[in-house]
């Protein structure tokens, strides 16, 4: 129970150039609104800028009736030349309130429209990258599965694709404060005093180096507090979907602890990291107090000694109203800097499993055929899980149509493993696997997989109604039960009536009957609401929906009692009379009237034969056989009551 997995650290080397420009071509498809968007923010900005220039010429034209133009005087928004009489100086007043006012309206209805398109850009391209995340996430082979575990992935589609939604919501607009904002302060100022620009702009190139070397630096660091993320919700999903095997032993000090020890190097990581934040962002704010200093210091002395390019009071009072300004979103970068490391930690995780390809892929011109008869062979069949020791071994088994085929064996022989080739959850590592004499590697997956349906020992209900849960097994009854429409399918039945009908055939409508709410009864996260033999009947159900050619019966009625056994085994009888059906069953009464049953041993096919044939041979079926005999009537006797001795 390693806690390794879950990091997809492995998924990162997929990656096609730097995650984030690969963000921004998300967003490509909506650039009218981005630029919109960004024009507005401009708007914003520079809108923001014009107070401090009224509150200047106020100051200078208006209370101390300086002769002094301004900018909004070379601007022609107000009369040049000195301002004399009351009458003058209120026109003037007047005259810088409507500017004033103006530039509000104009600030609130441009902050207005840039968020609005910008945020809502975001939420679309958070929405892209979800669907297109999920959905290739959907189409990777089995092993991608096998060797990663869902809190892992619940992860990336949840924290990780957040994550990025944020970064272009914020740190975007973040990027456009910066620009604007120093760029049409530092033009301001420029005009009315060249020297304290200077030194006013001198913490620019230093904050940019800062950042730059505080990314490098802090890259790694947030890249292990990702991977811990993903192990501590790997842990936290394994342990809540195991709460009943944590019950039955006991383990709950265990499991706690293992938790506390992950939760606490995530917050020993965190912790470090917000240290080593704070730390930059304090020296980033010394740096910008040293500049506000030594600009009150020098343009106070060139006022108070008569410099010739002394400022007058309104632009002195103009440049610490913009300092203020212009260090916020200074200051802002490295906190940017930071968003950012977070966003392209995320990103790499994220575009690294848009860039994991699938080991079974479908050929360029895959193979769609019209019907399928449902004859299967296996030709030296050799398969292994990655680099390990092959778990199938040179197998070869022809198999007729409208056969039905019993596998028997000890656990871990590959019974089930050789069937999971047949709709190519992986593909073989050597020999051939054919449907209707064609390599299951030719056809198209979509059709392949249609034709065969498979019932599993522990079958997986979707957390819904028992209705939706059967309907699954066909595209058109699902989408007519999950519209709640009941509506008419392709063969002019009523959903609702093909949902009854193949619950029947599975022995499941009498007990679905008897549930709260019937067909409409919620069957709880995995089916939980419902017994093992239940949830079987159910699968068995959806199967039989979906009208395959093939069916893989995979213990399928090891959670019931022998009377709902023989219940199903009659019905199944009568539903794989024309199709080819492969039963796997460690009770072998469940079998013996299969048309052959394949007795396999470590990997290989040691045995094949009708029951008849296989008992007469005294071979490996035959003492499974007798095995099972005996324990079947030491159970009986077990059963059997005891005579009194009174």
């Amino acid at each position: 129970m390693s806690d390794d997995d879950g990091g997809f650290e492995d998924v990162r080397e997929n990656i096609d150039g730097h995650p984030i420009r690969s963000l921004l071509v998300y967003a490509l498809p909506y650039w009218l609104r981005l630029s919109v968007g960004v024009l507005l923010s401009f708007c914003t900005r520079f809108a923001r800028l014009v107070p401090p220039i009224v509150v200047a010429t106020a100051i200078d034209r208006v209370i101390l009736q300086s002769g002094e133009p301004g900018l909004l005087a070379s601007a022609g928004l107000v009369p040049g030349g000195a301002i004399t009489g009351e009458a003058a100086r209120v026109a003037l007043l007047e005259r810088l309130v409507v500017i004033a006012i103006i530039a509000y309206l104009v600030r609130s209805a441009a902050r207005f429209g840039s968020r609005y398109l910008l945020q809502s850009t975001a939420q679309k391209v958070q929405r892209d990258l979800r669907n297109d995340t999920y959905d290739h996430l959907q189409h990777l082979s089995m092993d991608f599965f096998v060797s990663h575990q869902t809190g892992g992935m619940m992860s990336i589609l949840n924290s990780d694709i957040n994550r990025l939604e944020q970064f272009l919501n914020t740190e975007f607009r973040q990027l456009i404060r910066v620009v604007a904002t120093v760029g049409g302060i530092s033009i301001i100022l420029w005009t009315y005093s060249p020297k304290l620009t200077l030194i006013a702009l001198a913490p620019v190139p230093v904050i940019g180096l800062a950042s730059g070397l505080f990314l490098n630096w802090i890259e790694p660091r947030y890249k292990s507090i990702r991977e811990t993320v993903a192990r501590l919700n790997t842990r936290l999903e394994n342990n809540l979907g195991g709460t009943a095997v944590i019950k039955t032993f006991n383990r709950h000090a265990f499991e706690r602890e293992r938790v506390a020890e992950q939760s606490q190097t995530y917050h020993d990581e965190k912790v470090w990291a917000l240290r080593i934040r704070r730390a930059f962002f304090a020296s980033l704010r010394l740096t910008t107090g040293v500049v506000f200093v030594l600009v009150l210091y020098i343009g106070g002395t060139d006022i108070i000694l008569g410099d010739p390019g002394a400022l007058s009071a309104g632009a002195f009072a103009l440049f610490f109203l913009y300092l203020r300004r212009l260090y916020s979103p200074m200051r802002r970068v490295g906190k940017s800097a930071n968003k950012y490391q977070l966003a392209k930690s995320s990103a790499e995780r994220v575009f690294g499993l848009l860039g994991k390809e699938p080991t079974v892929t479908e050929p360029a011109e895959p193979y769609t055929p019209d019907s399928v008869d449902g004859a299967v062979r296996f030709e030296n069949v050799t398969f292994g899980y990655g680099d390990r020791e092959p778990v199938i071994r040179d197998v070869s088994l022809d198999v007729p149509a409208g056969t039905t085929v019993g596998l028997a064996g000890p656990t871990g022989a590959g019974k089930s493993t050789l069937l999971k080739l047949l709709p190519r959850f992986h593909d073989v590592d050597a020999g051939t696997v054919a449907v209707d004499g064609v390599d299951v590697r030719e056809y198209s997956l979509e059709a392949l997989r249609s034709e065969i349906a498979i019932v599993e020992q522990n079958p997986y209900l979707f957390s819904g109604t028992v209705a939706e849960n059967i309907a699954y097994g066909d595209r058109e009854v699902l989408s007519a039960e999950w519209d709640e429409s009941e509506g008419v399918t392709g063969d002019g039945r009523n959903s609702r009536e093909r949902i009854v009908e193949a619950a029947t055939a599975a022995e499941a409508h009498e007990f679905i009957s008897d549930l709260p709410d019937g067909y409409d009864t919620l069957v709880g996260e995995r089916g939980v609401k419902l017994s093992g033999g239940q949830r079987q009947r159910l699968a068995i159900a959806r199967a039989l929906l979906n009208d395959p050619s093939i069916i893989v019966f995979d213990e399928a009625t090891s959670d019931v009692d022998t009377e709902t056994e023989e219940l199903i085994q009659e019905s199944l009888n009568r539903l794989i009379e024309d199709r080819t059906a492969f039963v796997i069953a460690h009770r072998l009464s469940t079998i013996q009237s299969a048309d052959r049953i394949v007795v396999m041993d470590d990997g290989e096919l040691v045995e094949s034969g009708a029951h008849e044939e296989l008992i007469e041979s005294d071979g490996e079926y035959a003492a499974l056989w007798q095995a099972q005999v005996d324990a079947d009537s030491d159970a009986r006797v077990t059963e059997e009551p005891h005579p009194r001795t009174d």
